[in-house]
C-alpha cells in the first residue's frame, strides 16, 4: 500500500530514521506540504501521514484511495473528523508521547520568569559583573517557588506531571478539568476555573483545544486573576484572547507570561505579543526533544503496522 507523509520535516529533521516505515510500503516522505499540493501527492495512497498539514472534506472527498490518516502528534483539529467518518477512513493520534519534555518546558518558563538567567548571563558576559563594585548583582527580582500557588488548568498526563513537579518545588498545586471532575489521586487540590483563577500565583494551562476551551482565557478570567500573578500556555495557543493577553501585560496587572504556543504558527510579523513586556515566546519546542521525537516516530509506525495488520490502535 502507498504510504505518504505530508510534512515530516518538524519530526525528522534529519536525526531520526524513517527506515521502519518504508519497510511497510512504497513511502514518500515530503519535508512539507501547502494546501494545494496535497492532493496531487496523496491521489493513490492509501495510507496519509499528517502533522499540522490541513485535511479538510474536500481532500478527503478527492482521495477515492485513501484508507488511513495517522497524525504525527496527539491532537488532531488539522482533520475533518465527520469527513473521515463518512468516507470510512481510520483515523489515529499518537497519545503521551511528549509529558516529560512539556513538563519540563513548563518548568523552563516558570524558572526563567523566577530568576531571568538569560538576561543575567548575557550581563555578565557583557561585563556587568566585571564592572560591579560588590560581590553580587541582579536585575530583577529573585523568585523563589516554594509555597506559590500554581494553577493547573487541564489534569491530564501532562497536567498530572507538572503538579508533580510543582509538589517538588514545594509550591501548593491546584487543579480544574474541562469536565468538572475533580482530581482525586492527592497530586493537587480540586477546584473550580473561577477559583483557581483567582487564587493562583502562577497558572498554568494543559488542556485540549474544543469549541469550550477555545478562548478560555480571555479578558473575563484574565481579570478573575491575582494582580502581578503569572500565566504560562505550552498547551495550544487559541485558549488564549492573545489580544486581551497582551493588554493585561501592558497596562502591568498581569505580572508576566511564558506561552510555547500561539494561536497562528508561524505567527504574522504583527502579532499583538511581539515586544510586549514580561512575555517570554518560544517556538512550540516543548514537544521537540529528541526522546519525545523519537517516541512520536516509533507509536506512529506502530500505528501504521497495526492497522496493516488489522488491529488499529489509538484509534480517534
Amino acid at each position: 500500500m502507498k504510504i505518504v507523509v505530508l510534512d515530516g520535516y518538524t519530526l525528522n529533521p534529519g536525526d531520526l530514521d524513517w527506515a521502519e516505515l518504508q519497510t511497510l510500503g512504497s513511502c514518500t516522505v515530503f519535508d512539507r506540504s501547502e494546501p494545494h499540493e496535497v492532493i496531487g501527492r496523496a491521489r493513490d495512497a492509501g495510507i496519509v501521514l499528517t502533522n499540522k498539514t490541513p485535511l479538510p472534506r474536500a481532500v478527503l472527498s478527492s482521495l477515492p484511495e485513501l484508507r488511513y490518516v495517522g497524525v504525527l502528534a496527539t491532537g488532531v483539529n488539522v482533520v475533518d473528523l465527520a469527513a473521515a467518518r463518512d468516507h470510512r477512513i481510520v483515523l489515529t493520534n499518537v497519545p503521551a508521547y511528549s509529558t516529560a519534555s512539556v513538563a519540563q518546558l513548563t518548568f523552563a518558563l516558570i524558572l526563567e520568569l523566577a530568576h531571568q538567567v538569560g538576561a543575567h548571563t548575557a550581563s555578565v558576559h557583557e561585563g556587568g559583573w566585571s564592572r560591579c563594585p560588590d560581590f553580587s548583582y541582579w536585575m530583577s527580582e529573585q523568585v523563589e517557588l516554594e509555597g506559590r500557588v500554581l494553577g493547573i488548568v487541564g489534569f491530564g498526563a501532562i497536567g498530572k506531571a507538572v503538579a508533580r513537579l510543582g509538589s517538588a518545588f514545594g509550591m501548593k498545586v491546584l487543579a480544574c478539568t474541562r469536565t468538572g471532575t475533580l482530581p482525586t489521586d492527592g497530586l493537587a487540590e480540586g477546584v473550580s476555573l473561577r477559583e483557581l483563577f483567582e487564587r493562583s500565583d502562577i497558572i498554568s494551562l494543559h488542556c485540549p483545544l474544543t469549541e469550550i476551551t477555545r478562548s478560555l482565557v480571555n479578558r473575563e478570567t484574565l481579570g478573575w486573576m491575582k494582580p502581578g500573578a503569572w500565566f504560562i500556555n505550552t498547551s495550544r495557543g487559541p485558549l488564549v484572547d492573545e489580544t486581551a493577553l497582551a493588554e493585561a501585560l501592558r497596562s502591568g496587572r498581569l505580572g508576566a507570561a511564558a506561552l510555547d504556543v500561539l494561536g497562528v504558527e508561524p505567527p504574522p510579523a504583527d502579532h499583538p505579543l511581539f515586544g510586549v513586556p514580561r512575555c517570554l515566546i518560544t517556538p512550540h519546542i516543548g514537544w521537540a526533544s529528541r526522546a519525545a521525537r523519537s517516541r512520536l516516530m516509533r507509536t506512529a509506525v506502530a500505528n501504521v503496522r497495526a492497522f496493516l495488520a488489522g488491529q488499529v490502535q489509538n484509534q480517534v
